[in-house]
């Protein structure tokens, strides 16, 4: 019988280091996602995820390395896995949960990618598309998004 693995994640911005992990954690068994409520990510990480949970767990589900997503807090605990029949919980090495470290696999992240670069990468697109001059759907967010920070920080 295949042994059921755990990856926990918010998978806010679904990337390749996530894809990377996912597959890592195919290799060991069956796969079981446990996903971030929406109201967790905004108590824990104090925003909005652009994905909400629905759609974030679509695009988990689609992926041919999940078997099974289901939602979760912030943390896991042992009750948790106890709860959802799991032999092991893969992890990047961020992992802060508290459980048996025999129950517990921790691979390296994939270095140069996170959910918080993207936001960054989309920012930066941003500005420069408004600074290109190019007219179009995104110019008005980004010159939005550059008034909003200007008046944020109180730059002019």
């Amino acid at each position: 019988m295949k042994k059921r693995i755990m990856v926990d994640m918010s998978a806010t911005l679904l990337h390749h280091g996530h894809i990377r992990l996912l597959k890592q954690a195919h290799e060991m068994g069956y796969v079981v996602v446990a996903l971030t409520t929406d109201d967790e990510i905004r108590s824990k990480k104090g925003y909005t995820a652009e994905l909400n949970y629905q759609e974030r767990k679509e695009i988990l589900e689609s992926v041919r390395y999940v078997d099974e997503v289901v939602p979760c807090n912030w943390l896991i605990d042992n009750d948790f896995l106890i709860e959802h029949h799991i032999d092991l919980l893969v992890h990047g090495c961020d992992n802060v949960n508290h459980i048996p470290e025999d129950k517990l696999v921790i691979f390296p992240r994939t270095k140069g990618v996170s959910s918080s670069e993207l936001r960054e990468r989309v920012l930066d697109s941003l500005v420069d598309i408004n600074l290109s001059g190019n007219k179009g759907p995104s110019e008005k967010i980004a010159h939005m998004l550059i008034n909003t920070i200007k008046n944020e920080f109180k730059l002019d």
